[in-house]
């Protein structure tokens, strides 16, 4: 099997210094695929980024088929079959959610524009930078020649907080629960839904046991948790959002297990009443590389208005990283 080459962009900071392991140990796509892997990142990280391979040299991983790396999106984006969009402008104090948009859409903007001229149309682009729907959005726009199917953002963390929480609430194994679903928006608005799931083989709901629970502090604490990571650690999720990157990815391009769904933020098609085009996250099967998102799901009124409400700060975010 020949190697597949696997792009990181923002390689240098601390999701990826998480997540390059992972990928060269074949814990995304297998103990028996080689991996080609090429680094991005800004000029200013450059130093950081060559300390960052030479790790990976050091490591001496038996799938790392070969490794380069560098600041020119065109050198490094060229002929990649997945892609991991880490690399973004962090939101700082004070500043406004617009303008992180529009310093986020400059640089998705670039990267896309680059991508293409140098992608391939099987390319597949996964988001991890927020805002991560939006940005996803962007980068989509400027790289007209990959079909739209290609691009995706990560909700796959917020999907396995979700599986974390009902395990735990009930003193199961994460591999017992299974098809929670998260809709909407990688942000606080988001949407975790429990209706159609399931833990040890039964329904999540009666399992639980506790609707007021699952109403409110349970969506809450899977909406906040970032939150609460940061003001725990000092800094944002690394070690998870790598471990969810990876788990998206390898889901995506090897298929999801029959019978179960995992949470993916897309480019919608309409399905749900949610507006085409819209990045935005929904309960979705992996076949042959490509998504579907599940249909026929009952939407009860408390789930519509909470998808309503991220559907409208998805809306906001697009018409407001797009207004200049």
């Amino acid at each position: 099997m020949s190697a597949v080459k696997v792009g990181v962009t923002g390689a240098a900071g601390q999701i990826g210094y998480s997540i390059l392991p992972m990928i060269c140990s074949g814990q995304m796509l297998g103990a028996d695929t080689k991996i080609d892997l090429a680094l991005l990142d800004i000029p200013q990280c450059e130093d950081a980024l060559r300390g960052v391979a030479m790790e990976i040299s050091d490591s001496a991983f038996p799938l790392l088929n070969s490794l380069k790396y560098g600041s020119d999106p065109r050198e490094i984006l060229r002929d990649l079959d997945i892609i991991i969009f880490l690399g973004g402008f962090p939101r700082k104090a004070g500043m406004e959610r617009k303008e992180l948009l529009q310093k986020n859409m400059n640089i998705f903007k670039e990267q896309g524009t680059a991508l293409n001229e140098v992608g391939k149309p099987t390319t597949l682009c996964l988001v991890v930078a927020n805002p991560a729907n939006t940005n996803c959005l962007v980068l989509a726009h400027h790289a007209p020649n990959i079909p739209r199917k290609n691009f995706t953002a990560m909700t796959r963390l917020d999907h396995n907080r979700a599986s974390f929480q009902i395990a735990n609430r009930v003193g199961a194994l994460t591999v017992d629960v299974k098809n929670v679903a998260i809709w909407g928006n990688h942000s606080s608005t988001q949407y975790p839904d429990v209706n159609h799931g399931t833990v040890r083989g039964g329904a999540i709901r009666p399992a639980v046991n506790d609707d007021e629970w699952l109403n409110g502090d349970f969506i809450s604490c899977v909406q906040k948790r970032g939150a609460a990571i940061i003001a725990a650690r000092k800094l944002s999720s690394a070690m998870s959002a790598a471990k969810a990157a990876v788990d998206h990815v390898r889901d995506w391009y090897l298929g999801t297990k029959d019978g179960e769904w995992v949470s993916m933020a897309v480019l919608s098609d309409g399905s749900y009443g949610i507006d085409a085009g819209l990045c935005y996250s929904f309960p979705c099967t992996c076949v042959n590389r490509e998504w579907h998102i599940v249909q026929g799901l009952d939407i009860n009124e408390f789930s519509r208005d909470k998808m309503n409400l991220t559907k409208q700060e998805l809306t906001e975010e697009r018409d407001e990283a797009f207004s200049a």
